[in-house]
């Protein structure tokens, strides 16, 4: 009877704990990591300079006292991201040479080690531009420079989690750069109120990769983003250091500001850069509106699929022909797109049945489009 009884308690156990310790088992699904963010990337209309600037990190030209500022710099995250502890912004203009950028970093406490071209400005406090000219995500340009004007170029064949490469023996030939100091430089004991930024981007090296005629005609639009770079110092034996957690030694986390919110910490998603359009009008001489492109909402939700895939393919070890996603209605597109895929490769296809062009998407994330 006492036998029975053993049995019939580990049956019942057996019944109950077995499949809660199975479903504990269960794996969640892996996700490719993606912008935690609404797609809604900032804009900027870049009106033209009436003669060549001259690149000393001042800003008193006219023609930059009459450009306007950016929205100021928010963190990387977006709203699930702090408050930056210090003001960002920038203002952009152009001719037929050089696309031009200048910002001011508010800063208390400017300071920069770094003195050799190409290394990696952001060990120190840096400012960083991103440029996609024709907005596929590949083949685009990283700029970074810390106070003592010390600079990093590089050429990205495409982001890093498509296995891109870094190019770094690329430099934009004909660059210019300076860097003015508001206080003094790497001198613990003061307060100072920050630096100022201005550069000059050739467009003879832009054009290198840009798969569009660079300089842009008036209207276009390229894909852009700024970002900032900013460590937590102390002054230590007369000198910053970078502020350390005691519990692992090494310095804090730095603060990731950008212009247009990534929605993750990652600035290789360039699918969420801003947007510049060049206008032909002359600084200062009447405005131009920003023109909504239904391509940007188009290469969006390609990139959902994208997406979609990458983490079917985590999951899977392979693509698929079909992705569980809802589409928005836009007028003429056939959602949702058609599908070729196989274990290590993918292209989906959108239409537009009003004018036959068709928008692409593959697995290395390149997005285009093309008319028949």
């Amino acid at each position: 009877m006492k036998k029975k009884i053993v049995l019939y308690l580990w049956f019942v156990t057996a019944l109950f704990v077995f499949p809660n310790f199975l479903a504990g088992q269960q794996k969640e699904p892996k996700q490719f990591p993606t912008p935690q963010i609404p797609f809604h990337p900032r804009t900027y209309v870049c009106y033209r300079t009436p003669s060549p600037l001259n690149i000393d990190g001042k800003l008193q030209e006219r023609a930059w006292k009459k450009a306007h500022w950016t929205k100021y710099f928010v963190d990387i995250r977006g709203a699930h991201g702090p408050k930056p502890r210090f003001q960002t912004r920038v203002k952009m203009l152009w001719d037929d040479r050089y696309f031009y950028v200048a910002a001011h970093l508010e800063e208390p406490n400017v300071w920069a080690t770094l003195k050799k071209r190409d290394s990696v400005i952001y060990h120190d406090n840096d400012f960083e531009v991103f440029i996609d000219p024709d907005g596929d995500t590949q083949d685009y340009y990283e700029f970074e420079m810390n106070a003592l004007n010390t600079v990093w170029d590089l050429l990205l064949t495409r982001p890093y989690r498509d296995k891109g490469d870094a190019v770094t023996d690329w430099d934009i030939h004909g660059l210019k750069s300076a860097v003015q100091v508001r206080g003094t430089l790497n001198q613990p004991g003061d307060r100072d109120k920050g630096w100022t930024v201005e550069i000059a981007f050739p467009w003879a090296a832009l054009a290198e990769c840009a798969h569009k005629q660079a300089p842009p005609h008036g209207g276009e639009q390229w894909r852009v983003n700024f970002s900032r770079v900013e460590w937590r110092v102390e002054v230590k034996n007369g000198r910053y250091e970078k502020v350390k957690d005691p519990k692992t030694g090494k310095p804090l986390p730095e603060d990731n500001w950008v212009w247009s919110p990534q929605g993750l910490i990652n600035m290789h998603y360039p699918e969420m850069w801003g947007i510049v359009q060049f206008s032909e009008k002359e600084v200062g001489k009447g405005k131009e509106a920003y023109e909504e492109e239904v391509n940007t909402e188009i290469f969006w939700q390609m990139r959902r699929v994208y997406y979609a895939e990458r983490s079917y393919f985590l999951n899977h070890g392979r693509f698929t022909s079909k992705v569980s996603l809802t589409f928005p209605k836009i007028p003429g597109v056939q959602f949702p797109p058609s599908i070729v895929a196989g274990r290590h490769f993918f292209v989906a296809v959108l239409r537009n049945v009003f004018d036959d062009q068709h928008w692409y998407i593959r697995e290395d994330g390149k997005v285009w489009y093309e008319r028949n």
